[in-house]
């Protein structure tokens, strides 16, 4: 199914010439449950690992006091199935038991977790995308971008540490059928929940943070939105500076491309460290799909109830990936060469 962002409610780059050249082309990516192949570009889903290369392995140390409890990923998956029966369960039929003595039986011995794991993690995948699916900067050899991470949070960051990897996908003429997993993972919210992409094109702009103080202002003064009547935009944002950072900005989820999020923290340098380029947004790894700005950017063709089975409700958070209480993972590349090494932001 295709899902498609609503108009904006008006166009901000005719109302503040100044906005135009500094518009920028997003590809939302819409990710929804689903059953990916290694032919698919997916959230979780199989990769086109080649047979004969290494999987690859994380050999640092890992934060054990983030969260002490960890969980294999059959424990992980077994939880979400028991939620989901639940849920559905009780949507069926609101005098039905909350859960069944098996679910409990699941849930209590789950509790105590597994043994903590001291030795290399297989990393885990995350996102594969196919440069024929998806608009993102490939080098020149390469149609497949492929990322892993360590399920784990290590001591100088609270959020998995990301590999890329850049590959030709005619190049790889058999495929690895069993990669190794991760024996435990540190938090649930770290193995992806298996989906497809829809992607879609949108235009971006700066956050007002990364803006001149000249446009800053301009867009902070009253008088400038005179041409714009009231009620187009009160039902987006209580005013139209808010207007402008929550509905015009920059789309939320899932994303390649576009402009930088800042939210934690105020706009920083983010220098090549090969070659000093400034590097630039390459993949947004969400937590949700959209935020509390009124459903601005819920696609027209998503249901107003989305199914309760633990994909997707209230946030809209279908890949079940939760970084730091819900913010994003931004990737950022090397506008010189994708292949320098990448960014990350968490914000």
């Amino acid at each position: 199914m295709s899902f498609t962002t609503p108009p904006r409610p008006f166009n901000i780059a005719a109302l503040f010439p100044q906005l135009a050249p500094l518009a920028r082309t997003a590809t939302r990516l819409h990710p929804r449950p689903g059953s990916p192949t290694v032919h698919d570009s997916s959230v979780g889903g199989p990769l086109l690992w080649p047979a004969d290369e290494p999987w690859p392995h994380c050999s640092e140390a890992h934060n054990r006091h983030a969260s002490p409890v960890v969980h294999s990923p059959d424990d992980i998956r077994l939880l979400r199935r028991d939620l989901a029966a639940a849920t559905e369960r009780l949507r069926l039929d609101p005098e039905a038991p909350e859960s069944t003595p098996e679910e409990r039986e699941n849930w209590e011995r789950l509790k105590a977790g597994r043994p903590w794991f001291d030795g290399p993690i297989p990393l885990l995948p995350v996102a594969q995308l196919y440069a024929r699916d998806i608009l993102f900067p490939c080098p020149t050899d390469a149609d497949l971008l492929q990322i892993l991470w360590c399920p784990f949070d290590h001591e100088e960051t609270a959020h998995p540490k990301t590999a890329l990897f850049w590959r030709s996908s005619a190049s790889v003429a058999s495929v690895l059928d069993a990669p190794p997993e991760p024996p435990v993972v540190q938090l649930g919210y770290y193995l992806p929940e298996p989906c497809l992409f829809s992607p879609e094109q949108v235009t971006e702009y700066p956050n007002p943070r990364e803006l001149s103080e000249e446009l800053r202002g301009q867009l902070e003064d009253m008088s400038r939105w005179d041409s714009i009547d009231p009620a187009r935009y009160k039902s987006y944002a209580y005013d139209p500076s808010d207007l402008y950072q929550s509905s015009l900005c920059h789309a939320p989820g899932w994303k390649t491309g576009g402009w930088t999020i800042w939210d934690r923290m105020d706009p920083i340098p983010r220098p090549c460290p090969e070659c000093g380029t400034e590097q630039v947004p390459l993949l947004t790894i969400a937590s949700w799909e959209w935020d509390g700005d009124g459903g601005t950017w819920i696609a027209k063709e998503q249901a107003p109830n989305p199914a309760p089975p633990p994909l997707g409700a209230q946030n809209g958070n279908f890949t079940l990936i939760d970084i730091l209480g819900g913010y994003n993972l931004q990737l950022h590349a090397c506008p010189k060469s994708p292949d320098h090494p990448h960014i990350e932001l968490a914000q």
